[in-house]
């Protein structure tokens, strides 16, 4: 099995993050008095700059939730490496039943990829990107998926180093 590089990020004051809400669920419990409504609320924040987080909130309330979730993300902030606003190689990744195939891209193709992954590929601040969602369409498990192939991802500098060999080496082959 593949090493995940987890490389964790403290939520300070001075970064920005920016917050996207992917999913919200509505949960009904029906109990002897009626019905009880609940809210659960994905959330993927990021300060597209290489950092990004998701989180799951869970209340009574829809605004409350996404709060929730939002605190949530920013305790799991992951740095990717980003390179010319794309990623440096091919990963693939498996999360529950989701599984997730990211592909470096050319400027200007822009982030083809459908909406759990874009979310978390456009908070990352990766710009272009050719991304597919097999398997499940569950968007915890496509997010969760779609980070674990971020983490994944290796510096080429990290990789250049590790082979004793030099960046353009790594590259041109």
């Amino acid at each position: 099995m593949a090493k995940v590089n987890v490389n964790k990020v403290k939520a300070g004051g001075d970064v920005e993050l920016k917050d996207k809400v992917v999913a919200i669920n509505r949960v009904v419990k029906t109990t002897k008095g009626g019905r009880t409504f609940s809210f659960s609320a994905i959330v993927v924040v990021g300060n597209e700059n290489g950092v990004v987080g998701q989180g799951l909130g869970k209340a009574k309330e829809v605004q409350e939730a996404i709060t929730k979730g939002i605190e949530d993300a920013k305790k799991n902030l992951v740095k990717v490496p980003v390179m010319h606003g794309t990623i440096p190689h091919d990963q693939f990744a498996k999360d529950g039943a989701a599984k997730v195939l990211i592909k470096p891209a050319a400027h200007g193709t822009g982030v083809i990829a459908g909406g759990s992954m874009r979310a978390v590929l456009e908070s990352a601040g990766i710009t272009d990107v050719l991304a597919k969602s097999l398997g499940s369409a569950n968007p915890h498990n496509v997010v969760k998926a779609t980070i674990k192939a971020l983490t994944l991802l290796r510096e080429p500098v990290q990789v250049a180093k590790n082979r004793n060999l030099k960046l353009s080496k790594v590259f041109n082959g």
